[in-house]
């Protein structure tokens, strides 16, 4: 198979709740904590671009080419590259929620992944009619489009933004320890709880609702 089909992209697959790509990429690895066996929702380079369009670090026309064009070879490695990714990244996101300093294997695994994503982009001058009405530099992919690592250097970028940013400290893991999944709390008095109040919220409630009722009798 020298390329991916057009449905490879197409049917959302991935629930969106850590409010950032980066916390999202890490939550592809579900189960991670509480003794089940973890399940990998980025099976191969297709749930990459599903994952990478749902996002929308890729639009509709950078998925299909790639989707048209990397070869499998290639595909496999972006595929290895971006769980590297992952877990370095997670890794350091809960060390950081837990007030620990991430290893330092993984701070090196992240700077390599970071400075691999700023060699890939280059600079282009953008008229006006491109940038809200003012005309300036700004970076684009350019000849690295094609690239089977584009979702993989994009996920990095937007890990680095995040990582080296003040939001850090807003970096939470879902309360249920079932879950433990990331999310950005964004909540006005930064008291999030959940990173899903409909799934994991509710399931706690019933749980210690259940508890409550067993130990009244």
């Amino acid at each position: 198979m020298d390329s991916y089909p057009a449905s490879a992209v197409a049917a959302p697959a991935f629930d969106l709740s850590g409010g950032h790509p980066a916390l999202d990429l890490v939550n592809t690895l579900d189960h991670r904590f509480g003794g089940e066996a973890p399940v990998e929702l980025l099976v191969d380079y297709g749930a990459l671009l599903r994952f990478a369009r749902q996002t929308e670090l890729l639009d509709p026309g950078q998925a299909r080419l790639l989707a048209k064009s990397v070869r499998p070879q290639a595909a496999a490695r972006a595929l290895r590259s971006v769980r590297e990714l992952r877990e370095a990244m997670a890794a350091a996101f809960y060390r950081n929620v837990e007030g620990r300093p991430p290893p330092a294997a993984d701070i090196r695994t992240l700077e390599r992944h970071f400075l691999a994503s700023e060699r890939h982009r280059e600079l282009h001058w953008q008229e006006a009619a491109a940038r809200n009405g003012q005309a300036g530099m700004a970076w684009q992919w350019g000849r690295f489009e094609k690239e089977a690592e584009l979702p993989v250097w994009i996920l990095a970028e937007r890990a680095a933004q995040l990582m080296l940013s003040d939001a850090m400290p807003w970096v939470r893991a879902c309360g249920a320890d079932t879950c433990r999944w990331l999310f950005l709390d964004t909540s006005k008095n930064h008291t999030r709880r959940w990173c899903n109040m409909k799934v994991c919220g509710n399931r706690m409630k019933a749980r210690r609702f259940q508890a409550r009722r067993g130990a009244e009798r």
